[in-house]
């Protein structure tokens, strides 16, 4: 059973002042918190069903509370309507400085604010095996129950690294391109791109910074056939990233 002390503070941590204020967060449904359990994450509290424990039992020895809960209790506690599962309570990671010499190439997302949108692009990242994201300091926060729960358990082989972004590109190595997507942009089909520089995303309904445009030394374009306007900033972002690993 979850008391109210902790059902408090679980709702507590869907607001971002609280998150950042108990450097915690609040993973939600069987698969991320599954995840969760295999990664390197401190955790703090699981909370649940006697189906889940007994199922991933062996991802149970790492020092945490743990308390069985039935359904109704966890879809009352989380932000998930559908949870029948688990809801874990997990520390963030310290932040870091971001290495260059770590990360030839980087995704960098320019106010990127959908909790939606970031969620899928670090499953993204995963999938084409970047370790690390870079952030303005606007963009959305990764730790945000939304983001979390669109990256699929993504987000525990992603760290983010907010920054002031106009400063981290102008400190870059030398020699470093930057390349970000643009409608006036070269056609990215017909370039032989390799993983190697900054790839610049940007705001849902804005795209690139004007001043952070300035940085950018091959601006980059998706040519489309049909009527519509854009594409999703996630759908951008697969398809340029396809682009960079493709001749791997």
């Amino acid at each position: 059973m979850i008391s109210k002390g902790l059902l408090k503070y679980i709702r507590s941590l869907q607001i971002k002042k609280y998150r950042l204020l108990h450097q915690a967060f609040t993973v939600e449904g069987e698969k991320s918190v599954a995840e969760l359990l295999r990664s390197d994450f401190e955790l703090e509290t699981l909370f649940a069903t006697q189906k889940f424990l007994n199922k991933h039992t062996l991802l149970l020895l790492k020092g945490f509370e743990v308390v069985e809960v039935g359904e109704e209790e966890l879809s009352k506690a989380g932000a998930m309507e559908t949870n029948n599962a688990a809801l874990a309570i997990a520390k963030m990671r310290p932040a870091s400085p971001f290495d260059w010499q770590e990360h030839p190439f980087v995704l960098a997302l320019d106010e990127v604010r959908d909790p939606g949108n970031l969620g899928t692009i670090i499953r993204i990242a995963d999938w084409y095996g970047l370790s690390s994201i870079v952030l303005s300091e606007n963009s959305a926060d990764f730790y945000n129950q939304k983001v979390i729960a669109a990256t699929m358990g993504s987000f525990t082989r992603v760290l983010p690294h907010y920054v002031d972004l106009n400063a981290f590109l102008e400190n870059r190595p030398e020699n470093v391109p930057v390349y970000g997507a643009a409608l006036e942009g070269e056609n990215v089909h017909r370039l032989e791109l390799q993983p190697a520089g900054v790839l610049i995303m940007g705001n849902e309904s804005n795209g690139i910074r004007p001043e952070t445009m300035q940085q950018v030394t091959q601006p980059l374009h998706i040519p489309g056939r049909g009527g519509a306007e854009s594409l999703n900033v996630g759908t951008a972002t697969a398809i340029l990233l396809d682009n960079f690993f493709r001749n791997l």
